[in-house]
């Protein structure tokens, strides 16, 4: 399973390297000594997670966050650093922050926060596996497999197939997949058509019908 990548911006060299090597033990890491490349990495990797200095050369790190938020980035971000007013704080708040350390701080005690705030975020991150019969989802990772083999899906197919094993024995509707999947209700066809390649996918044989349509009502695993 890969590890969640955390972005840090810390303009001191020394605490950078600390932060990454600590990180690093639990989480992919970035460093990065300014705001400088910082957005064209977003765009690039899939991060969990980005601890921000404010006191960093150039974009102001509370700004830099607000005009990522602007963009539409919804990354949760932690504040570390050393602008420690009341009236600081809340503007980091005020700016897009998830969270704020302020500087002396202890690192069990970013650990911590760290993990409550990717709990609130990334909540896939501590999910458990799904099981049923031959199949296995992890959804930390996205990954399917089927007697031990990994099946390739689509990320609508995989959160399709979470649906019916989260909800085994359970007949759901289309109107509940197009709300929990597709979250849009105008999509009706979508669900057909989505269903019988999953089907084909995890079933390809035809020999298993894990999946099995409920007449005027909906579907249900087998």
């Amino acid at each position: 399973m890969a590890k969640p990548l955390i972005v840090v911006i810390e303009d001191k060299e020394d605490l950078l390297e600390l932060l990454e090597f600590r990180l690093s033990k639990e989480y992919e890491v970035e460093g990065f000594l300014s705001t400088k490349n910082v957005e064209h990495f977003l765009e690039e990797e899939d991060v969990a997670l980005m601890l921000v200095d404010r006191n960093l050369p150039g974009v102001e790190g509370s700004e830099f966050v607000k005009n990522l938020r602007n963009r539409g980035y919804d990354i949760p971000v932690i504040f570390l650093t050393a602008k420690d007013s009341e009236s600081d704080i809340e503007m980091g708040f005020m700016r897009g922050g998830d969270d704020y350390i302020t500087k002396p701080f202890n690192f069990n005690e970013l650990l911590l926060r760290i993990q409550a705030v990717l709990r609130r975020s990334r909540p896939d991150l501590f999910a458990s596996n799904l099981k049923y019969r031959d199949i296995e989802l992890h959804p930390s990772s996205h990954k399917c497999f089927i007697e031990g083999k990994e099946v390739q899906l689509t990320k609508l197919e995989f959160e399709l197939l979470s649906e019916f094993l989260k909800n085994r024995g359970q007949v759901l509707s289309r109107d509940y997949l197009l709300e929990h999947v597709w979250r849009d209700i105008k999509q009706e066809r979508s669900v057909n058509v989505a269903i019988k390649r999953l089907k084909e996918k995890i079933d390809p044989k035809k020999e298993k019908n894990y999946i099995e349509a409920v007449r005027g009502v909906g579907y249900k695993l087998c």
